[in-house]
């Protein structure tokens, strides 16, 4: 018998009448209401906050968005009347490498300084033509995981060899420039005697045998500040650990674009004026190995951000030369960064445990009655709770110390987040009781779904290995999959059904601001994940990710003040050429998708996942498949 997911329920580009006349009705109503109603109060703010010269940005934008939402309608309104719709523009060459958000001198003429025109600023990004991001001339697909690991297209990543070769002995002692690749040397790296040494140099001063024991010591997430080029991320993964590389936006030679070109978890973040977007104790570790960042500025901020995402227990690496004076103190009174957050360390329970060479470690103190036996001068406890962070200002108190998340990493169980016990914790913390057989059903789910996905998408993922549906996946290095961004993660078990399978890939899961707040039972859980505004775009390079994969995104966003033809542009940007995405939502909206995506040059396949087509009930839940030419196709079509 055949299984339903292999049948087409449509693969024409008309739409049937009945169907016309409900989606031009229901796309009229969202677009009027996204004409008259007013900005949300979360943008008014983060509009707001700050100078004069902010004041006509606040106009301008809502005009803006006025004016879009115009124009969304009036397409849509061609969609619903089966008129053929314009592919975007190509971009010109000067954006082969933009991303959005970080605008430098916008944000000196919007009166930023001090460091904080450095950071993410969506609200300043002026007005551009819609346009798809072309690839960069020479651009090639990348080597298949674990070979794209340690060897990438120099072509891929904007550094040119002059910016190479100026960077100093640290940097070609690392990796290796040779014609149209950059070699990685898994042996050595940004640290002096090679990585691996240095791993277990960190579990020693830990207390542990061996670096392959930082899972039995709690350590299964790693927030890397500043990664350099990844290399202390590749050995962590290597021991089935989560890193996730933070670093700020460059320009140039940029550290998260080389890391995610590598295969390894990365995003854009900085240390600047702003919180990142995690919840509070979301990370066993967080590492920082000459980062480049003065712990000691803004009154000690910084290093309270730090304490703000660290675990109970959990614990802050410091590599730096001793030797060099830093810090804001006067000339005559300098002294070593280490030296600095020692003191301030005391101050927000943190214990130096161990110091070898130019290496320190902190360890976070997980007892939380330890704040009130400090001194009365001492950095004061925030009384915001559980609130959920998103790129908030930098805040001179104490975090997380009432949550009902405080567990010591040490305490935790095996499979931390999923236990009855965990549940409740985070069902409280949501407001919404999160029953077991709630999380288990989820849970189920996704495990079924993701071998569904994987029948599909095999023919097609495996091209120079084909086979039969229901054959076993052949092993590394076919898998041409490595990446996973979840734009909508829920509970996190699609990143679970990758793990519980066996596939050699990682995920990204992205839980939406005005979503219901499930990002601290992935955390706990040990995956990767974030908090953000699918109205504005992610915080990554373009071409930097495999799959991206939607379930019922598009319906949440529907009433929302963003346009999905934007969200469809940005989710181009980040796709790598021959990358994938794959939708489920409602029969409307899943046929607007598919019209959205012949608008930026994707080619599209709608999946029927029930057995009776003619069952209205049957048909709320659609599967879109979307891939990209191929890269012969692609090239030659943007070039």
């Amino acid at each position: 018998m055949t299984s339903p997911w292999y049948k087409t329920v449509s693969s024409v580009f008309g739409l049937r009448p009945r169907i016309k006349g409900l989606l031009f009705f229901i796309l009229g109503v969202v677009a009027l209401l996204t004409i008259l109603s007013p900005l949300t109060s979360t943008s008014y703010e983060a509009s707001s906050t700050g100078s004069s010269t902010r004041v006509p940005n606040i106009y301008s934008n809502y005009r803006r968005i006025k004016e879009q939402a115009a124009v969304d309608y009036l397409d849509l309104r061609s969609l619903s009347l089966g008129t053929s719709l314009k592919e975007f523009p190509l971009c010109g060459k000067e954006r082969e490498s933009y991303v959005p958000c970080y605008n430098v001198t916008g944000n000196l003429l919007a009166g930023l300084q001090e460091g904080d025109e450095l950071d993410r600023h969506c609200e300043f990004e002026r007005e551009k033509e819609r346009c798809v991001v072309r690839p960069p001339r020479d651009y090639k697909i990348p080597l298949r995981w674990p070979l794209g690991r340690d060897i990438i297209w120099s072509g891929n990543v904007k550094i040119t060899k002059d910016q190479f070769l100026s960077s100093g002995t640290v940097t070609t002692r690392l990796m290796l420039l040779e014609e149209n690749q950059i070699t990685f040397h898994s042996e050595d790296g940004l640290i002096f005697d090679g990585v691996k040494d240095y791993a277990r140099q960190i579990a020693e001063m830990i207390g542990l045998g061996s670096d392959t024991e930082f899972a039995q010591a709690g350590v299964r997430t790693v927030l890397d500040i500043g990664c350099g080029f990844g290399s202390f991320g590749a050995h962590l993964v290597s021991l089935k650990l989560m890193p996730i590389c933070i670093a700020k936006y460059e320009a140039t030679g940029s550290q998260v674009q080389l890391a995610l070109e590598r295969g390894l978890p990365a995003m854009i973040g900085n240390f600047f004026s702003k919180q990142l977007p995690y919840p509070a104790l979301s990370f066993d570790m967080v590492h920082c190995a000459q980062c480049g960042i003065t712990w000691d500025i803004k009154d000690a901020m910084l290093l309270l951000e730090v304490d703000r995402v660290l675990k109970p227990g959990g614990y802050f690496v410091l590599t730096s030369p001793t030797n060099k004076a830093q810090g804001n103190l006067p000339d005559t009174k300098k002294t070593s960064i280490s030296t600095r957050v020692n003191e301030l360390s005391k101050k927000i329970c943190w214990s130096l445990t161990a110091q070898q060479d130019e290496s320190f470690l902190w360890q976070k103190t997980a007892d939380s009655n330890c704040y009130s036996s400090r001194s009365q001068d001492s950095i004061p406890l925030c009384k915001d709770g559980d609130s959920v962070p998103y790129y908030h200002p930098l805040v001179p108190c104490i975090s997380g110390t009432t949550s009902k998340r405080w567990i010591p990493i040490q305490n935790r169980s095996a499979v931390a987040g999923t236990t009855s016990a965990e549940l409740e914790i985070h069902g409280k913390y949501l407001f919404h009781c999160i029953k077991p057989e709630e999380f288990s059903e989820d849970t189920q789910v996704w495990r079924s779904a993701l071998k569904n996905y994987w029948s599909l998408l095999t023919p097609l993922i495996f091209s120079d290995h084909p086979k039969r549906p229901g054959d076993e996946d052949p092993l590394p290095p076919f898998n041409m999959i490595r990446n996973v961004m979840d734009m909508n993660a829920r509970f996190g078990n699609l990143n679970s059904a990758l793990l519980e399978q066996g596939k050699s890939a990682w995920v990204m899961n992205v839980v939406p601001v005005n979503a219901r707040n499930t990002l601290p039972i992935i955390l706990d859980r040990g995956f990767a994940g974030v908090l953000h505004d699918w109205c504005e775009p992610f915080p990554t390079y373009p071409r930097t990710y495999d799959m991206l994969h939607a379930n019922e995104l598009l319906t949440h966003l529907s009433s929302e003040r963003c346009s999905l033809m934007d969200l469809f542009l940005e989710m181009d940007r980040i796709l790598r050429p021959e990358g994938w995405v794959v939708i489920s939502d409602k029969l409307g909206v899943i046929e607007m998708a598919r019209a959205m995506a012949t608008r930026v040059r994707w080619e599209a396949r709608v999946i029927d996942l029930q057995d009776d087509p003619d069952d209205a009930s049957c048909k709320l839940l659609i599967e879109i498949i979307y891939f990209s030419r191929t890269e012969e196709e692609h090239l030659k079509k943007v070039l």
